[in-house]
């Protein structure tokens, strides 16, 4: 099985002498925690602009200006974990692939603990809202994208499509034992990612054959003697 990567903990304090003057809290990471907070206690749907902006302790004004709706929460939200995952750097690149993707889609579980309970809620509902299920689609397509880049797996064209669609599809049904599971070590979940993913990389390599193997189906094809389409018409 792949190893997880190292968890650590990073201090978010500023660094040097007391000298420096604190910036301000950014308004937006209020707001992200506001809508993350309510979405744990009920459905995406049901949380009003207003309600994020009490929750918050800001304007309407002040939440307008941040961002323009719910959708817009979400991605910010959606971003703020890209970058608590990127921070750490790139996998190691002497690890083999799976490896790489294993390291970097575990440190998204790290990231995402502290909106275990919303998280849970959003998965349950999007099962009945299908608007719902294609924004957290979209934005864990995304996500996936900066997951790849990270674990240093390159594809162009239809490969690279195909690739970020099976890093959601095996991180999809990895959260779903993720989200059941209560043990701190993760031993289960990264279980069933290890399979996931061995199933992703036997999926891509016969996706990569089939590729490989149309291209000289369709030269045999063109190429065929003259007789040979004779006796065929």
């Amino acid at each position: 099985m792949a190893k997880a990567s190292r968890r650590t903990t990073r201090s978010t304090g500023a660094r040097g002498g007391g000298s420096r003057t604190a910036t301000a809290p950014d308004p937006r990471d209020a707001i992200i925690d506001a809508f993350m907070a309510l979405a744990a206690e009920r459905s995406v749907r049901s949380i009003g602009l207003g309600d994020i902006a009490d929750h918050a302790g800001i304007s309407l004004a002040a939440l307008r200006e941040a961002y323009g709706g719910k959708l817009g929460i979400l991605a910010g939200f959606a971003r703020r974990i890209d970058l608590a995952v990127l921070a750490d750097g790139p996998a190691d690149p002497e690890s083999e692939p799976r490896d790489r993707l294993f390291e970097i889609m575990m440190r998204r579980f790290d990231a995402l603990a502290p909106y275990k309970p919303a998280i849970d809620r959003m998965a349950h509902s999007a099962r009945c809202d299908p608007g719902l299920a294609a924004v957290l689609h979209r934005l864990a397509a995304r996500s996936q994208k900066w997951t790849l880049v990270a674990a240093g797996i390159r594809h162009g064209g239809l490969r690279g499509r195909v690739a970020v669609e099976g890093a959601v599809l095996v991180y999809a049904e990895t959260m779903r034992t993720w989200l059941d599971e209560d043990d701190p070590d993760l031993g289960r979940t990264m279980a069933a990612l290890d399979r996931a993913l061995r199933r992703g990389e036997r999926g891509m390599q016969m996706f990569s054959d089939l590729c490989s193997l149309l291209p000289r189906l369709d030269r045999r094809r063109r190429h065929r003697r003259p007789s040979d389409r004779t006796a065929m018409g």
